[in-house]
């Protein structure tokens, strides 16, 4: 097996992955802004990084995977106004901030388990760990880079990029920078308008407010994730996550801040996912064309056809490598939806095969099937190419199918062979990718009771000769895709 290469943002190429202090890994990703529903793009970084998080436990690391909740305003001023995002829409609804903070963290939490994805590690949130973001300001304030204007609090990123390369995640240049900004709300209280805010002064009317060194106010949107990230993962961690829209200014401004802080590059692999369209458009509200998870799953919203369930999202998004961009239309996902239920009856008639007695006669096809397995791990090594192992499990379908069929003679096929497909197919499936039967397992209880209670009954038909009942109950279930099979050893069924 090959050894596992990220693609780092911050070199602009593929390294292999070795870990600061192995066997231990810090993740960090950042979380929602949890002013409203989870929507869309919500659900593509999490997929992802939900992988890495499981392919790395998977290959024997202790994984601390730190993903916040942004509760706090999210405060924003690079090419618009400022904006308390919760504050205004707890107005809106007539509830108390923390109120709606709760109501939409729970929808998010909800989408979250709906997609399969594992919980993080550690879930803080940023209202409550304001101490240490008015902490690691006082930190930068006390090294001269950043200073107090009119009760808020600005990092001076001229000053910073002087000596330190202020643009290379993003790949921007600092002069550009300043030349495409436009004037903004408190635009006067900065130096420059490049200098972005680590606490601001808050208005009259600003309902979350913290008392601090400088008066009341409220945190800058930057500031919360590199004080959280070090308070959880230390000055220096391993990997980064977060959407190609957060380099900047969200992640470049992180660097300067725990760089300035804590007197060192703060991640050694900066990971990006690439962004999703909506039937070829980018997603937004100036677009109409936002779609809520909620919606996507009960079908609800005008640009769905029908409801799609979570495990087709997941399956959509990890059909497409992570750095493509993804489009969702209901084309892509109604492809999905099938590519889905064909892998997952592969994976259900493979866990029944039983071994048969190996004749030898057919050693080419052992060696085709161990290549293919072993492809599944280069890919998934390769950057985590989840879409490369979606195809190779296809292509070992292939195979799994005509041996279900009867077209290859499973005692041309090793018990080892046999053994290696199932592992693998349970390794990919579940494990790393993470697809789960659509329904509970109480559920699948029920149906497996159901089934066997129709078997019997057909039996007793058969039993008594009555061949018309028993020739509707087997023509009924085939109609609606469950095969009855009748053999020696008994009558079996399956879906497919």
């Amino acid at each position: 097996m090959s050894d596992l290469h990220l693609y780092n943002s911050l070199i602009r190429q593929k390294e292999k992955f070795e870990p600061i202090n192995a066997p231990f890994v810090g993740m960090y990703v950042c979380g929602p802004t949890v002013s409203g529903e989870s929507h869309l793009g919500h659900a593509r970084p999490y997929v992802t990084f939900d992988v890495v998080f499981r392919y790395l436990q998977f290959l024997g690391y202790k994984v601390r995977y730190v993903r916040n909740i942004t509760d706090v305003g999210h405060f924003e001023e690079e090419g618009r106004a400022a904006v308390d995002k919760v504050g205004v829409k707890a107005k809106l609804e007539q509830l108390e901030p923390m109120e709606m903070v709760q109501r939409y963290t729970n929808l998010y939490h909800d989408a979250m388990k709906q997609l399969g994805n594992l919980s993080p590690s550690i879930e803080p949130t940023a209202a409550g760990h304001i101490p240490e973001q008015i902490a690691m300001i006082e930190g930068i304030l006390a090294k001269g880079l950043a200073y107090v204007s009119q009760g808020s609090v600005y990092f001076d990123v001229l000053k910073y990029a002087s000596s330190n390369d202020y643009g290379k995640l993003s790949g921007r240049i600092l002069e550009d920078m300043i030349a495409g900004s436009r004037e903004l709300d408190g635009q006067d209280e900065k130096r420059n308008p490049a200098d972005f805010a680590l606490w601001k002064k808050a208005p009259d009317d600003h309902i979350m407010r913290w008392n601090s060194p400088w008066g009341e106010g409220f945190p800058g949107w930057h500031i919360e994730c590199s004080a959280m990230a070090t308070k959880y993962l230390g000055k220096y961690f391993d990997i980064h996550g977060g959407g190609m829209d957060l380099q900047f200014p969200h992640h470049e401004s992180e660097i300067a801040q725990s760089h300035t802080c804590n007197e060192c590059a703060p991640v050694k692999y900066w990971v990006h996912n690439n962004m999703i369209t909506v039937n070829g458009k980018k997603m937004g509200k100036s677009y109409n064309n936002t779609i809520t998870l909620r919606e996507m799953f009960d079908g609800t919203n005008p640009l769905l056809d029908k409801a799609y369930s979570p495990m087709t999202v997941r399956f959509l998004i990890l059909q497409t490598h992570y750095r493509s961009t993804l489009d969702f239309s209901n084309t892509a996902l109604q492809a999905a939806e099938k590519g889905l239920a064909g892998l997952m009856t592969t994976y259900r008639n493979l866990q029944k095969f039983v071994p048969g007695n190996f004749n030898g006669s057919n050693t080419a096809l052992d060696k085709e099937i161990a290549q293919k397995v072993n492809e599944c791990y280069e890919y998934i090594n390769d950057d985590l190419n989840t879409a490369r192992v979606v195809a190779s499990l296809f292509e070992l379908s292939t195979t799994i199918n005509s041996l279900k069929d009867g077209h290859i003679a499973i005692t041309e096929v090793s018990p080892d062979s046999i053994d290696l497909l199932q592992k693998t197919f349970s390794i990919f499936v579940e494990t790393v990718l993470g697809f789960q039967a659509e329904t509970s397992q109480a559920n699948g209880g029920i149906t497996e009771g159901l089934m066997n209670l129709i078997i019997d009954l057909r039996l007793q038909s058969r039993t008594n000769k009555d061949w018309a009942t028993s020739d509707k109950i087997r023509d009924t279930l085939n109609a609606i895709g469950v095969k009855i099979n009748d053999g020696k050893e008994g009558t079996t069924w399956e879906v497919g």
